[in-house]
């Protein structure tokens, strides 16, 4: 078993089988690597090499982050590796400022789990209510200011639809207050999916979970898979 599974940002003990495509997978607010591990398990099965990215989603900003990874890139990956690269959340942000301020590396397909690509208006609450929630995670980056995707980038895009938790109140009331159509009311419990849409994606899908059950659903770990190999959903 790979190291890289289970300990983060820890270089694998083995080598790196060229066969088995390389993916750095990337969690979300107030999360750590250990979220990604069930999903990491899913594509290490499907023949992918996963490796769990750590970084303080509060503490740090998004561009850290990013310079974070590049550090752990240059100690410990083979440059003439294709990365292919899956985030949940704001992870989702991450890749999109990794890829765009990290242009030397050969990116391959990359998937977004319920990220806010245009902004996330919770976090916007949140930030003006508790701001220490939100850390230093909101300026340039769930704002909804980042560098758009790069060209040539083939991305895909998982919405959830499912709203289960108790955190979705706070987008109940934005539904409210910005008389929301029917339509964009359609959300994962803290991300709307109308939120999650990306100009540029090479595909957009919205499967029927919440946003943290994406991390654990069978179908999600499906189409992502599915994804990284072919680059588009299955359908």
């Amino acid at each position: 078993m790979l190291t890289s599974l289970f300990s983060s940002n820890t270089p694998p003990t083995t080598e790196h089988d060229a066969s088995q495509p390389f993916v750095v997978l990337t969690h979300g607010l107030h999360q750590n690597a250990l979220y990604m591990e069930f999903l990491a398990k899913k594509l290490q099965i499907k023949g992918f090499h996963p490796f769990k990215f750590d970084y303080d989603s509060l503490g740090e900003t998004l561009d850290q982050h990013s310079d974070n990874l590049n550090n752990w890139l240059e100690k410990n990956h083979d440059p003439n590796i294709a990365i292919n690269m899956v985030g949940h959340s704001l992870g989702g942000l991450m890749i999109r400022d990794f890829i765009a301020r990290y242009s030397q590396w050969k990116i391959g397909r990359c998937v977004t789990l319920g990220t806010p690509h245009i902004g996330s208006i919770k976090a916007k609450y949140i930030k003006d209510l508790i701001p220490p929630l939100i850390g230093k995670s909101y300026e340039k980056s769930l704002d909804g200011n980042i560098a758009p995707l790069k060209e040539g980038v083939c991305m895909g895009v998982i919405a959830g639809n499912v709203p289960n938790n108790f955190s979705q109140v706070v987008l109940m009331y934005h539904e409210y207050q910005a008389n929301l159509t029917l339509d964009e009311r359609e959300h994962d419990g803290a991300v709307f999916v109308y939120e999650t849409q990306l100009p540029n994606a090479a595909d957009h899908i919205t499967l029927p979970v919440s946003h943290m059950e994406m991390l654990v659903d069978d179908s999600v770990a499906y189409q992502t898979a599915y994804f990284l190999k072919y680059g588009k959903f299955e359908r």
